[in-house]
């Protein structure tokens, strides 16, 4: 199955399942390609081709499945039994080997991760301020690739209080908002 079929039977499975359950907002099912798959895939144009990817909390799978259909071997992390199941659907239309579903907390999920973590790299997508995403990491040395919206900045400010960090922000291609790469 090329790509191009596994976006187009992924938007399918995500119309589908949001008719029984909150996914996604549904004014944005309309526009999937780019409100959804076109957004997390300008991930693939900063990420590293040689590290394993943890998203944190997945909900419809933003940005883990995507990067997952563009070859990136990736660990979902879900809470909510709901989207677990969901995802592990997309999972298994799709074929997708090289995707992990973990159904728990992202907190149990970082601690248990091995002591060298360096090949691994979290990314989420509407999750969590910066500040709390820096709080779950701060125990491993991982770089993290995070969608973010126009008030980045605020979150920086807040961020920086607490946590010395150096970062990139890079423009959004879909919308108003920014890539942040941040390194610890």
């Amino acid at each position: 199955m090329n790509n191009k079929v596994k976006f187009n039977k992924y938007a399918e499975l995500l119309r589908d399942w949001s008719e029984r359950m909150n996914l996604v907002a549904p004014s944005t099912l309309g526009d999937i390609e780019t409100r959804h798959f076109a957004d997390s895939a300008q991930l693939a144009d900063v990420l590293p081709h040689n590290v394993s990817i943890i998203d944190l909390g997945s909900g419809a799978g933003f940005p883990g499945v995507v990067l997952a259909i563009l070859g990136w071997n990736v660990t979902c992390i879900e809470s909510i039994g709901k989207k677990v199941a969901f995802l592990s659907a997309v999972k298994d239309e799709l074929k997708l080997d090289n995707l992990t579903i973990f159904h728990g907390r992202v907190e149990d999920f970082v601690r248990q991760m091995p002591a060298d973590s360096s090949n691994f790299v979290f990314t989420a997508r509407a999750f969590a301020p910066l500040v709390k995403i820096l709080d779950y990491t701060k125990s491993k040395n991982c770089r993290l690739f995070l969608l973010k919206g126009r008030e980045i900045e605020s979150e920086i400010s807040v961020a920086k209080k607490k946590y010395k960090f150096k970062y990139e922000l890079t423009p959004s291609k879909t919308g108003d908002g920014f890539i942040i790469t941040v390194t610890k």
